[in-house]
Parts: C-alpha cells; sequence; structure tokens
C-alpha cells in the first residue's frame, strides 16, 4: 500500500476541491466527481484561485500551478473515477445513509488493496462502512476547512481496520504535508470536534445570556484562546499556567458553565429563519453578496499567514 499516487476524490464542495488541491500539489493524480456537475465544472476554477492565494503568501511556486492543475481529472461517473485508483476519499454529505450506499457502490469498482477514507465529522468508519466486505482497509480522515489550509487531518481507524491501511494513510498525508494525527479510539466526533462542541456550548450560552455581543465574543477569544492556541496545545499551555492553578479553576468552574444537549433558543430561530451562515449570507453576521467573496479572502490570507509561520516552525524543528 506505501507510495500512493493515483486518487479519488467524491463530492468536489467546499471540501472537495481543497483535498483534490492538497492531493494534486503532492504530486498525485487525482480524479473527481459529483453528481452535482456544476461542482465538477467550477473545480479548477476554485482550485486556482486558491493557488494563486498560495503563491501571493509566498507558499507554493507560481510555475507549478498549471502542473498541478493537470493533474487533476474530473469523471462523468463514479465507476471511471475509482478506476485504477490506490485511495479513495468520500466527500458527500454528512448523512449516514449515503455514505453506506456510497461505500457499498464503490467496493465491487475498485481493487482489493484500494483505500476507502471518509471525510465524516462525527461517523466512524465502523458505521460509514458498516456494508463493506472488507472493512479492514476502510478509514476515516478527517479535515478541517479550509482543508488545502489547516494542517491537521485526524485518522480514525475501526477495530477492523488493518495496520497497514493506517500507515499507509498517514504516509500519504504526511507527504502530502499535512499534519496527520492519529487517533487510538474510534468515538463519535473523534478528537478536535469534540473539544470544539464543548467550546462552542458555552459560547452559544454566553451568546443566549447576554453576557456579551457576538462580536466581542469573537474578539475576547481570538485575543487569548485563540492567540495562545496557534502558538501551543492546550496541554502545553496548562503546563504554563501551573497545574495546581489550573485544577483550582476546574473545580470552581465546572459547576457554573453549561452542561445542557439542546441547541440555545437564540441560536435555534437563526437557523430556523433560513440563515445559516457564509453560504446563505446571514447568520451570526451578515454576508452581502458585494462583500462575500472579500471577507473569504481575508479569511484564507490570515489562515495563510498562520500556515507559513507554522511550517518554519516545523522547519526549525527539523533542522535542530
Amino acid at each position: 500500500m506505501g507510495g500512493i499516487q493515483r486518487i479519488a476524490i467524491i463530492g468536489l464542495g467546499t471540501m472537495g476541491h481543497g483535498i483534490a488541491q492538497t492531493f494534486a500539489m503532492a504530486g498525485c493524480e487525482v480524479t473527481g466527481f459529483d453528481d452535482v456537475p456544476a461542482a465538477g465544472q467550477s473545480l479548477h476554477d476554485r482550485v486556482r484561485q486558491n493557488l494563486r492565494d498560495f503563491v501571493a503568501a509566498e507558499l507554493f511556486p507560481a510555475d507549478q500551478v498549471d502542473a498541478v492543475l493537470r493533474r487533476i481529472t474530473i469523471a462523468n461517473t463514479e465507476a471511471v473515477a475509482v478506476r485504477d485508483v490506490q485511495f479513495v476519499t468520500e466527500v458527500v454529505r454528512e448523512d449516514l445513509a449515503s455514505k453506506q450506499e456510497l461505500f457499498a457502490r464503490l467496493e465491487p469498482l475498485v481493487s482489493d488493496d484500494t483505500i476507502l477514507s471518509s471525510n465524516s465529522s462525527t461517523f466512524p468508519i465502523s458505521q460509514s462502512g458498516a456494508r463493506l466486505k472488507r472493512p479492514e482497509r476502510a478509514v476515516v480522515t478527517h479535515w478541517f476547512n479550509p482543508p488545502h489550509i489547516v494542517p491537521t487531518v485526524e485518522v480514525v481507524g475501526s477495530p477492523h481496520t488493518n495496520e497497514a491501511t493506517i500507515q499507509a494513510t498517514l504516509d500519504l498525508l504526511r507527504r502530502s504535508g499535512k499534519l496527520a494525527i492519529r487517533i487510538n479510539q474510534e468515538l463519535p466526533g473523534f478528537l478536535v470536534n469534540r473539544v470544539q462542541i464543548a467550546v462552542m456550548r458555552e459560547v452559544w450560552d454566553l451568546l443566549e445570556r447576554g453576557v456579551a455581543s457576538v462580536e466581542d465574543i469573537d474578539a475576547a477569544i481570538q485575543g487569548s484562546m485563540g492567540f495562545r492556541l496557534a502558538a501551543l496545545g492546550p496541554l502545553r499551555i496548562h503546563d504554563f499556567g501551573g497545574l495546581d492553578v489550573q485544577t483550582a479553576v476546574f473545580r470552581n468552574l465546572t459547576p457554573e458553565i453549561a452542561s445542557g444537549t439542546t441547541v440555545p433558543p437564540t441560536v435555534q430561530r437563526i437557523v430556523d429563519a433560513g440563515h445559516h451562515g457564509f453560504k446563505t449570507g446571514q447568520g451570526f453576521y451578515r454576508y452581502s453578496p458585494e462583500t462575500a467573496e472579500q471577507i473569504r479572502s481575508d479569511r484564507d490570507q490570515r489562515y495563510l499567514s498562520l500556515l507559513k509561520l507554522f511550517h518554519q516552525r516545523n522547519s526549525a524543528k527539523d533542522e535542530s
């Protein structure tokens, strides 16, 4: 399974196009398919714009952009997309039945040693791959949006996944420049999303209670937790703060923080009104057609600045 070079991406939307780009930037041949024709038709334009951002940030050479785009091919069927590939990533909607049906369709179309991976945010591979006849070659690869920028990818096997599958997947992702993290237990939400949901619950509760405005909540977290977490992991931060202090704060605050399992009314009203965030033009903030692209570009430029620092730090570690 080593040396994977031929990859298929099923689903070319928000996440899929960035995953295709990442593998193509690493020199892999990538074939993509999406049952929405517009997603395939627009793929190269979206990837080209992403690559321009990388070039502007001095993270990728301008003379290699066209070569990356040539390594990405759009197929007109799932069967063509997965023909003769060594690795398949599904990036379809987060619906368990859809993922199960997709894997059941794909398995007869690929060779016995082709790895089947799922970019699920919540479903373990033992669930999404429940209908597979060979579950030992199935694994979750959980990317984070935007996937072509955010370094981490969680790799999560099931009790049936064999070690060769895990190691080949880790190797592929690391060759592609990603921070591939092996998760040792199969559990819903894996590692990062469980932490994010814990933060989300408290932030939404603070908003519901009127403790601070939307803008001030974002600013406060960005200038404190976010600032520190961009440089250090949470457990290292706890060490610097002193575990005696941290355990005292834990005991004092855990009885006071949110522990509910229902969405707060303020947030639910926004969703019920059809406001789903950036993709609909309104969520906690408004995004007009005139400003939306600039806001997205500003976000990516900030992320790319952080990515540059991330690579510089890792290069310094490797040299030492």
